[in-house]
């Protein structure tokens, strides 16, 4: 079969929803700081209309941890695909449409099942911290009848979301993707997405990982809490048994990348941060264009490294997609 893609990806389907608060407002409504969690569509309401009476909304867009990976990877130049489940109500429009504004090929098609689309609101303190709340919706109901088999089979990559752990219906996706990805020699990436799919749901994200995976993405807390130990250099020890080669991001400090027969520290871009969201994403994106286009590790963290710092530096997961063709000028340069 001939390649049609070079990254496929799986993951949930949410709008982003982003403002600026200050630390009162969480504590104000009992919300943990510096984690996702998950909540129910009359808690999100209530917290959307809290947010909208005070505070400006920055940022809406289609996202998901996987989502804004696989849009950056597109907009670097590479050919992606994205599973995913949206509602037929209004901001499954704007899932629908921003995507396929972004060039992503995905299975959402005009007609879809009634229900409610998935939010995720995102509340950025002065820090650059930033807290979600999540609403699953339909997303939750993620399947293997979302899953385009043919457009797996001809990728280089599948990508795959640790956010998917909390699903049973995606879990069971997820396996099936892995098996005909196996199949037809598609190589696998996984992201850990958050410390608390670490924390909360870590059965199951060994579940999506499985034997193992071709390549990993986490961040410190992420790895340690997956292997149980205390520091990166045990951690290491662990991630490097799952998967030949995977970063591990660490914030302001870089990353380390690992192969199977080094470890690579890269220093981060040094830049003021106003929102960290999408830092992770953004990075994972620019990591698979890179290795998507035969890239070694090395060159494509650096590619990651350099569009994450500008990430930070603006408000919102994404780039304008014009700006990611200039960053790929910019480091041949």
């Amino acid at each position: 079969m001939s390649l049609r893609y070079d990254v496929f990806a799986i993951g949930n389907a949410l709008v982003d929803l982003e403002y600026r608060i200050e630390d009162s407002f969480l504590q104000e409504h009992g919300i943990e700081k510096g984690i996702m969690t998950l909540t129910e569509p009359d808690r999100q309401q209530r917290l959307l209309a809290a947010l909208d009476q005070h505070h400006e909304r920055m940022k809406q867009a289609c996202g998901g941890s996987a989502a804004n990976s696989i849009i950056a990877t597109q907009a670097f130049g590479a050919r992606c695909y994205y599973t995913c489940k949206v509602a037929s109500d209004r901001l499954g429009d704007f899932y629908r449409n921003d995507l396929i504004a972004a060039g992503v090929a995905t299975n959402l098609r005009e007609a879809r099942p009634d229900g409610a689309s998935g939010t995720c609101v995102v509340m950025v303190t002065p820090d650059t911290e930033r807290t979600m709340s999540t609403f699953l919706g339909i997303t939750g109901e993620l399947s293997q009848d979302e899953l385009d088999v043919d457009a797996l089979r001809a990728s280089r990559w599948l990508y795959i979301e640790g956010y998917l752990s909390t699903s049973p219906s995606a879990r069971a996706a997820v396996a099936l993707a892995r098996r005909e990805a196996r199949a037809a020699g598609v190589k696998l990436a996984l992201t850990f997405s958050d410390p608390s799919m670490v924390q909360y749901f870590l059965p199951q994200l060994r579940e999506l990982a499985g034997e193992g995976v071709d390549l990993i993405f986490c961040n410190e807390d992420e790895a340690m809490g997956y292997a149980g130990v205390e520091s990166l250099e045990q951690a290491l020890t662990t991630l490097r048994a799952l998967a030949p080669q995977g970063v591990i991001t660490r914030g302001a400090d870089g990353c380390w990348a690992w192969t199977r027969h080094a470890v690579i520290e890269l220093p981060a871009h040094k830049v003021v941060a106003v929102d960290t969201l999408g830092a992770g994403d953004s990075f994972a994106g620019a990591v698979l264009y890179g290795l998507s286009q035969g890239w070694s590790l090395e060159q494509s963290a650096r590619l990651g490294l350099r569009t994450a710092a500008e990430v930070v530096s603006q408000f919102g997961p994404r780039l304008p997609l014009p700006r990611y063709p200039e960053l790929l000028q910019e480091l041949s340069a």
